[in-house]
């Protein structure tokens, strides 16, 4: 029986299978040690297999072989929810191509019917469950997914393939992901901050969930992302450095300075959670579904750590509460915090060193990506400072013009 263990900081459990004096290693996908033993025989079996066949998934071209591959070397290591999210992303993929479709047969004209199957699709369509695909007929008014959402699963096979290339496989006719062709125009992300009047009601409605008001005021206080904020460990905040340092998206190191407000908020959460510095208090007695299949018991009064789909919720009843949009437009969305964080940095920095500042805020690459989101804010600030300046010029003019006895104009 293949043994089992879990690396530091890794979500999956990993095994070695040794066959013929040959080590395997293998995600196995699973978080529980039991479900992790399971699997391994089963990987085991596979593998046996495959080497009665000749092949072995390290050098197999199989869509589903190269995903496994790719998920054991990278989107495994994703920050927070990144690896589940990628792996329903790479399931899509494995939808429309099959699991035994090789990725040396894939060429341009397949990603355009993979482009024109996504997006055709509705929002809530398709769902995974039990590690099956279930299609839901879309209702009545069911929107389309965005045009950012077909992109995203166009760019994860040109993630599969920039892999391969990476691990030293050549493939003569890879699909030209440069072509413009293969991407839908997206629009432009609109920022959206909070109202005055929206503020207040969010402050008064998180009273009524005081074990959420921690991390709304976080997100809040550093505009780091969802995941960054809602799944932050006691490992990653150095008290003695007074820094925040983990991992986020696409594994790029994110680092908060820990100011005097920040630590505020973090201390009093010492002691609730051995692993997460987040978490809720469980309303009542229940049986909770994971999305592994299995279930945990949550019981009245004891803390838990947030999920993407509980936080939702909570997220849903505090908007509705304050009488911010949930839906539409003009919706205020968890992202949107982040989005209101900026806006209001911005309006206290308006200048070309404040835009360069929030770059480094919120962890963009580059100084493009923070200018092309927030641009609109900043110029707005600017043309007020403008107009200042010219009512200024304006005044002095017809200061000038008085002493002298001439009329304006």
């Amino acid at each position: 029986m293949p043994t089992v263990w879990k690396d530091k900081g890794k979500k999956y459990f990993t095994t070695n299978i040794w066959i013929d004096g040959r080590k395997f290693s293998r995600s196995t996908g699973c978080e529980t040690k039991r479900a992790a033993e399971i699997r391994a025989g089963e990987l085991e079996v596979e593998l046996r297999e495959e080497l009665k066949k000749g092949v072995t998934t390290e050098v197999s071209l199989a869509l589903d072989h190269v995903a496994g591959r790719y998920m054991r070397d990278v989107g495994d290591h994703h920050a927070g929810e990144g690896a589940s999210i990628t792996a329903i992303k790479i399931a899509f993929l494995i939808k429309f191509f099959g699991a035994d479709k090789s990725m040396s047969e894939i060429r341009d004209e397949d990603v355009f019917k993979l482009l024109n199957w996504r997006r055709n699709h509705h929002v809530g369509e398709w769902r995974r469950k039990d590690g099956e695909w279930v299609h839901r007929k879309p209702g009545k008014g069911a929107k389309l997914i965005s045009a950012f959402t077909v992109n995203d699963t166009i760019e994860q096979l040109k993630k599969l393939f920039t892999y391969l290339k990476n691990t030293g496989v050549k493939l003569e006719k890879a699909p030209n992901f440069g072509n413009d062709k293969f991407w839908l125009a997206e629009t432009k992300p609109r920022p959206r901050a909070l109202s005055d009047n929206e503020r207040a009601g969010l402050n008064e409605a998180i009273e009524e969930r005081p074990d959420a008001e921690p991390l709304l005021l976080f997100s809040r206080m550093t505009g780091k992302r969802k995941t960054e904020c809602m799944a932050l460990e006691w490992e990653h905040v150095k008290w003695d450095r007074d820094v925040i340092e983990r991992r986020g998206k696409g594994g790029a190191p994110v680092t908060i300075t820990m100011t005097p407000a920040i630590r505020a908020v973090l201390k009093p959460l010492v002691g609730h959670h051995a692993k997460y510095v987040f978490t809720y208090v469980a309303q009542r007695t229940r049986t909770q579904k994971r999305a592994d299949g299995s279930t945990m018991k949550l019981v009245e009064g004891q803390r838990y750590p947030f999920t993407k789909d509980g936080l939702r919720r909570i997220w849903t009843n505090l908007r509705d509460d304050a009488g911010i949009p949930t839906h539409g437009p003009d919706r205020f969305r968890w992202h949107d915090i982040r989005h209101d964080f900026a806006i209001g940095f911005l309006r206290d920095n308006p200048s070309a060193h404040g835009m360069k500042a929030l770059q480094k805020a919120l962890d963009h690459a580059d100084f493009e990506t923070t200018a092309n989101i927030y641009g609109d804010v900043l110029e707005t600030e600017v043309a007020d400072m403008v107009e200042a300046r010219a009512q200024a010029l304006l005044k002095e003019r017809m200061t000038a013009r008085t002493k002298t006895g001439k009329k304006a104009g």
